[in-house]
């Protein structure tokens, strides 16, 4: 008889256990992850498709602002002192990620942390930046995606004779006052 006791009491302890974490999720609020966008220009309306396009993506991998997210925007308007203060901003507020969008705004989420993670996109060389130490190992919460990389232009050269038979010349028009790293 002892033994199925000790049975029941085994039995409701495990319940209880295997029930507690549901119980404890109930109990608190659920908030979505925080995104904090340190954008370039002065609004939404000027960033126009690259800040439709960041929300849509989001949406399309089931992350809908207000339900399971919370994104936190930020327009500093190309003014240095704005990207400072407002990446400082987003890091007070606890963002779970700071995006930096641009060449401009990147560097600045980096400096205003070393703990939460930072993405930058729309950077084209992520290296002669300072954002990273390499590509293939970019090393401490930076990361992100560059498509405009000079280790990249071999490649696109390469596959742009493939695609047009007989290319003997090709023109790259540049920004001479950007700061690329060296090749």
């Amino acid at each position: 008889m002892a033994s199925h006791i000790e049975r029941r009491k085994f039995l409701a302890t495990l319940g209880g256990a295997a029930a507690w974490p549901l119980a404890a999720r109930a109990q608190q609020p659920r908030r979505g992850s925080i995104i904090g966008v340190l954008w370039h220009a002065g609004s939404a309306e000027e960033e126009g498709s690259n800040f439709k396009a960041l929300v849509r993506g989001l949406r399309d991998l089931g992350y809908i602002e207000g339900r399971n997210i919370v994104l936190e925007h930020r327009f500093p308007n190309e003014d240095p002192d704005r990207f400072k203060s407002m990446a400082a901003e987003l890091v007070a507020l606890g963002v779970d990620v700071l995006i930096g969008v641009g060449a401009n705004a990147a560097p600045y989420a980096k400096d205003a942390t070393t703990t939460i993670p930072v993405i930058f996109v729309l950077v084209s060389d992520p290296i002669g930046s300072n954002l990273v130490e390499s590509l293939a190992r970019p090393e401490g919460n930076v990361t992100g995606i560059s498509n405009s990389a000079a280790d990249l232009i071999g490649k696109r050269l390469e596959l742009l004779k493939e695609i047009i038979a007989g290319l003997s010349r090709v023109a790259l028009l540049v920004n001479s006052d950007a700061q690329i790293s060296p090749v």
